[in-house]
């Protein structure tokens, strides 16, 4: 089993539109590894969360929270 869990960083709004983009955040012993750019259960990329717009969107979230 795979110590990586997935925590959701942002969720859409309407949760019952496939449409809408969501970000989730995969941690590793308490550490961002990486950021998920979602569409539904679709997944989109993989943003690295060192990368400017990583460091952005962790930072709304953080703000949010």
């Amino acid at each position: 089993m795979s110590e990586e869990a997935v925590k959701a960083v942002e969720t859409a709004e309407d949760t019952a539109s496939h449409d809408e983009v969501s970000y989730q955040a995969v941690e590793k012993d308490g550490v961002v590894t990486a950021i998920w750019e979602m569409q539904g259960r679709k997944h989109l990329r993989t943003i690295d969360p060192r990368s400017s717009e990583g460091k952005q969107i962790l930072a709304l979230f953080e703000t949010a929270g």
